[in-house]
């Protein structure tokens, strides 16, 4: 009866460290998502018309498509998770196209955004309007 009461104190105190272990993962990944989706509160602005046809054209023929979708999540952030973030307004246009050209992380987590040293000022703002213009335009 000793060996029983042995056998079970050991299966017990042997399996819970990997509940604890398990829990804090998934504390962890759960943290990870509201992160991951944290918005920043705010009206939109009036949406150019012309700066988002010029940075939709200017994503096409960068590099942005190897890191980002549109939809889904890569190694960057999707598009439309940065457009449901921020709101359309010229603060956060000039704010992500500075990211843009200088690189930037923690904002979405590990990922690291390779810097854009010699796009211009004024086509990475077309590049971030066009950005934050996808969740609008859908409504």
């Amino acid at each position: 009866m000793t060996r029983f009461f042995f056998l079970l104190f050991l299966t017990s105190t042997a399996c819970a460290p990997l509940d604890k272990k398990e829990s804090k993962e998934n504390e962890l990944s759960s943290s990870k998502t509201d992160d991951y989706f944290r918005v920043v509160e705010g009206h939109d602005e009036e949406i150019d018309q012309d700066l988002i046809k010029k940075g939709e054209v200017l994503i096409a023929y960068s590099d942005c498509l190897d890191c980002h979708k549109i939809e889904n999540r890569a190694k960057g952030p999707a598009f439309l998770d940065i457009a449901k973030r921020y709101p359309y307004q010229e603060v956060y246009i000039n704010l992500l196209s500075r990211k843009i050209i200088n690189g930037g992380n923690g904002s979405w987590g590990n990922p690291i955004m390779s810097a854009h040293p010699n796009l211009s000022f004024e086509d990475s703002k077309a590049m971030a309007a066009y950005v934050l213009s996808l969740d609008k335009l859908e409504d």
